[in-house]
């Protein structure tokens, strides 16, 4: 792990701290970093993370970030160019795009690095939209969380490929342990799902906020093609915020029942303890209709020793080996949706349990938070530097 300058100071600049990758990232990479001697603040507009953030070590600057307004925008520039020059922080990092433009300015305005990590496949239908993604490239270097991200990011902006680093999310392998998690913890979460113990089902579980793209209606078309033929030996749950999609959480429920199946799907809404649900899962799916730019719930499954059926685009082709930890499926298409449950569901506990073990072994071997807590450190002194050898110039 590369060496911190004496008093480092990193401002992470995240829009907010509910849930998600990216909120789970920051406060991976303030561990990192105070485990190497330095020092984290957070710019953001807070959430339920906010505990978990003081308990890394962590240190929360809340302010509107979050927000698009260019009022507060350029407001938000000022306070960072604030928080720069009085904590005397040596490197920024931003997460995302509105912050972006407030970082950049107080990178600019106070002569200290900048980092992005582009955390998705940003959708350009317009020259003014690409305009506003590529502010995720005009800092000192970026951050792809993917091997495939990195490949967009290069063609897409037409970024010097040197300035691109893939740096995959990390995974908590002590959370994620399934050695760590007692069965009274499968049993509560259980007990959430309205799962009766002798309930012999093969659970199948969709973990992700309720957002059309992460492929929920989905998969209730493709379980109700398997009722069609006849099979009713599955159970799916869906774990995940609705973030206020009211309308979208509804029009699950309507399709669930219109499909005859509300005894074979259940809205779980947020789960706290996703160790445990992973556990109380027979397999994870990850059905997103846009390509996952790294995708969390291919790969945290995976290290809970648990087969995943991803749609095959994005990332997923990265952490998911398709027939050895894993199934690969069409994206989109309901019909083979079905057809890959239905050969997961027929494989049986020892043919999934030796898929796990697989995914397992590999997920330990390429996705833990501390390789990406170094490269990320790595990457901070490096930038760091080069800028003390030949200092940016402001534009």
């Amino acid at each position: 792990m590369a060496t911190l300058p004496p008093n480092f100071t990193v401002l992470q600049v995240v829009p907010e701290l509910d849930t998600g990758g990216v909120e789970q990232t920051a406060i991976d990479v303030t561990r990192a970093v105070v485990a190497a001697g330095g020092r984290s603040l957070v710019a953001s507009s807070g959430g339920r993370l906010e505990p978990v953030l003081k308990g890394a070590g962590g240190e929360l600057v809340r302010l509107p970030v979050h927000s698009k307004n260019p009022l507060t925008i350029a407001s938000n520039t000022g306070a960072l160019i604030d928080t720069v020059r009085r904590e005397g922080v040596g490197l920024i990092h931003v997460r995302s795009r509105a912050p972006a433009f407030s970082a950049l300015g107080a990178a600019r305005a106070t002569k200290v690095p900048l980092i992005a990590t582009y955390a998705g496949v940003y959708n350009a239908k317009s020259g003014l939209k690409r305009w506003y993604n590529a502010v995720m490239t005009r800092g000192d270097l970026v951050i792809a969380n993917s091997e495939f991200t990195r490949a967009h990011v290069i063609a897409e902006h037409r970024v010097d490929p040197a300035k691109v680093v893939a740096i995959p999310r990390g995974v908590d392998l002590n959370r994620f342990d399934p050695e760590r998690v007692s069965p009274e913890r499968v049993e509560r979460v259980l007990q959430a799902w309205g799962v009766a113990p002798d309930d012999g089902r093969v659970r199948i579980l969709l973990a992700g906020r309720l957002t059309r793209w992460k492929g929920q209606l989905l998969l209730v078309d493709a379980a109700e093609r398997l009722r069609v033929k006849g099979r009713d030996d599955f159970l799916i749950v869906l774990a995940g915020d609705d973030q206020g999609r009211d309308a979208y959480r509804a029009e699950i429920l309507r399709a669930v029942r219109d499909a005859g199946l509300t005894d074979h799907v259940r809205l779980a809404g947020h789960c706290e303890d996703m160790p445990a649900a992973y556990l109380a899962a027979d397999l994870a799916v990850a059905p997103s209709l846009d390509p996952e730019a790294f995708g969390r719930t291919a790969v945290e499954p995976q290290a809970m020793g648990r087969p995943v059926l991803a749609a095959d685009h994005g990332a997923p082709r990265e952490t998911v080996i398709a027939g050895e930890t894993g199934w690969l499926v069409a994206p989109g298409d309901a019909d083979a949706w079905a057809r890959a449950l239905e050969t997961a569901i027929t494989a049986g506990p020892e043919g999934r349990a030796a898929m796990g073990a697989a995914g397992r072994a590999r997920a330990r071997a390429l996705y833990s938070v501390e390789a990406m807590g170094a490269a990320t450190l790595d990457v901070y002194a490096r930038v760091l530097a080069a800028r003390s050898v030949a200092p940016r110039t402001t534009d």
